[in-house]
Order: structure tokens, then C-alpha cells, then sequence
């Protein structure tokens, strides 16, 4: 692997600051009708998409783990991981959409901050301990799942990732 030099930690770690932030000024200023009204253009009231802003989060931090293991085995089988995933991809929208549903009877506009919070804050703990050469392991993504995988991403992409996931979701919100 040809260095590339250092990867832009305090970018990464600001842009996880940003949606942070945004997320509690999100939830700080809606009204309880604001939680209640559909969101634009899914099936979704707004109180669901913002828990499944707060889940692409979580996701990240066990999609880092399966980089940090797939980065280890012959290409093929990352390649073969990713097709059987993108096999799955109904299931895992309607899983997906589901999930948020459920998700957000629990991680509800009361409880979403704080684990937005404690997400956030392990994933600056996880960058900060990276190596760069690890920030530059790669497999193989599904991408039939989300429009902001790629079909290889490094650690690196996948610690961005969820800051293009929040930025989408966010325009789809019809809040006050």
C-alpha cells in the first residue's frame, strides 16, 4: 500500500462534533407535533428518521469492526460477503425501516441525544487510536444497501460515512 499521507483526523472528528451538535438543535427546537408530522418522502414520521440518523452512528462502530477483520482475508471473500449481502438488500430495507420504527419507541426524542452522545463519543475515542495504516485497511460493501457505500471503503470512509448518511436524512425532515 502506497502511503498517502496522514489522514485528516480533526476533519473526521469535527464533522462527528457537527452532527452532534446539529442532532440536539434538531431535537431542542421541534415541538411534540414537529416529532409527530411525516418527514419528506418516506413512510417515516420525523421522530424515526432522526433515531435512524442517531443509528447510522451506531452502525459505524460494528461496520469498523468488519473492516478491520475482512482487511485481513484473501479479497474474494470480503467480495463474496458483500454479493450475499447485496442479495439480501429487500430484507434489509424492510428490516431497515422496521428497525427505526421500533428503534425509536425506545431511543425516543427524550433518549436519542444521550446515545447520540455516548455513539459519538466512542467513535472519537476509536479515531483517535487509529494508525493511519490501519485508516487505509478496505472490504468489500454491499452497495445495493446505501447510496453512500462504495464497493470498496476503507476505515477511513467508513468513519465519513455516517456524517453523509445524518446530512441526508436531515433534508428529509419537515420540522418546524
Amino acid at each position: 500500500m502506497a502511503d498517502q499521507g496522514p489522514v485528516d483526523r480533526p476533519e473526521i472528528a469535527a464533522d462527528l462534533e457537527r452532527a452532534r451538535r446539529s442532532l440536539h438543535e434538531l431535537l431542542g427546537s421541534a415541538s411534540p407535533g414537529d416529532f409527530d408530522r411525516r418527514s419528506n418522502g418516506t413512510r417515516w414520521t420525523n421522530e424515526q428518521p432522526l433515531f435512524h440518523m442517531v443509528f447510522g452512528y451506531m452502525v459505524v462502530r460494528r461496520l469498523l469492526v468488519l473492516v478491520r477483520v475482512f482487511s485481513r482475508l484473501p479479497d474474494r471473500v470480503g467480495r463474496g460477503f458483500a454479493r450475499v449481502l447485496d442479495a439480501g438488500t429487500p430484507l434489509f430495507h424492510q428490516v431497515n425501516y422496521l428497525g427505526s420504527c421500533a428503534a425509536a419507541t425506545v431511543f425516543n426524542r427524550r433518549r436519542m441525544g444521550r446515545q447520540c452522545d455516548r455513539v459519538i463519543a466512542a467513535l472519537q475515542r476509536s479515531l483517535a487510536r487509529e494508525t493511519d495504516a490501519n485508516l487505509r485497511r478496505s472490504m468489500a460493501f454491499p452497495v445495493r444497501w446505501d447510496p453512500f457505500f462504495t464497493e470498496t471503503m476503507t476505515l477511513e470512509q467508513v468513519y465519513r460515512y455516517p456524517g453523509k448518511h445524518f446530512d441526508f436524512h436531515r433534508h428529509q425532515l419537515t420540522l418546524g
